[in-house]
């Protein structure tokens, strides 16, 4: 109880939670120990995103096959963009599903922080949890259009290789490029709000950016190491190697696996210099 000035008396207690400073990255432990509320919005993610549609989850399948059927038509059929062998189908297909997740992921955890700040003023938890969350809630979206694929793999009786025991490590790397870039990017919002004006642009140019509608062997020479830079690029092409059976080309996946691994580990070093102030500038 407080006594009759007001100052606290020797029952009550006061916890005081300082931010961490400098470039410390965030320990598992605290992520862990804050597990059942990361569950908690993740699950809530899933289920907003289709509340209150008809088709529900279906639209994890009518969103991408729509894409791939109009592609197919633009590039496959009339401009007749060479897939190396491929039906343009296929070679679409296995490179939409990805990006999709990607395009998705990326753009919901960039304004993760803005769309949950009625929660970072009232309660304290690992801030971090936020960017992450979309990242996992839109592997659901991705198991489902997955189903996709399988079909037109079937379709076209499309046998998996020993390629396949490769794929855990795309999809690692498929979830490090919306993690890495998210957590930059949320970052960058809370100060710049620019940021959510941006975004359908920086979308756009990965999208062109990455070998979704054409081959990257289209790349000239001297200029396919720049290119593979592009996490998204050996997310791309590790899908098409350990789906369909083609060669792996570890030149396009080593350099992209290198910026996937340090947009991670410096989007979250950054991510957790600007938590100090989010609550602030937010």
């Amino acid at each position: 109880m407080n006594d009759i000035y007001g100052t606290p008396s020797s029952e009550d207690s006061l916890t005081v939670i300082p931010p961490k400073s400098g470039w410390a990255m965030t320990g598992f432990q605290e992520l862990r120990d804050y597990r059942d509320l990361f569950y908690f919005l993740v699950w809530r993610d899933i289920k907003a995103l289709y509340a209150q549609t008809i088709l529900g989850f279906m639209w994890a399948i009518l969103q991408p096959l729509v894409q791939i059927v109009i592609f197919t038509i633009i590039f496959g059929k009339v401009a007749k963009v060479s897939t190396d062998g491929i039906p343009y189908i296929l070679f679409s297909s296995v490179a939409i599903i990805p990006w999709t997740y990607i395009s998705q992921a990326t753009s919901q955890s960039s304004q993760s922080l803005l769309g949950g700040s009625s929660m970072l003023g009232k309660i304290y938890f690992p801030r971090l949890i936020f960017p992450i969350t979309p990242v996992l809630a839109k592997l659901v979206d991705f198991g489902i259009s997955m189903f996709i694929v399988v079909c037109i793999m079937l379709y076209y009786r499309v046998s998996p290789t020993l390629n396949l025991f490769l794929f855990p490590l795309f999809l690692i790397m498929m979830v490090a490029v919306p993690l890495g870039i998210g957590t930059w990017l949320s970052s960058l919002a809370i100060r710049f709000r620019d940021v959510k004006q941006a975004m359908p642009f920086f979308i756009q140019m990965l999208m062109y950016s990455a070998p979704i509608v054409y081959s990257p062997t289209s790349i000239p020479e001297q200029y396919r190491l720049l290119y593979s830079l592009n996490p998204i690029v050996g997310v791309i092409e590790g899908f098409r190697a350990c789906l369909l059976g083609t060669s792996i080309p570890w030149l396009y996946i080593w350099p992209g696996m290198v910026t996937a691994v340090m947009l991670v580990i410096s989007g979250t070093l950054y991510f957790k210099r600007m938590e100090r102030v989010i609550v602030d500038v937010i």
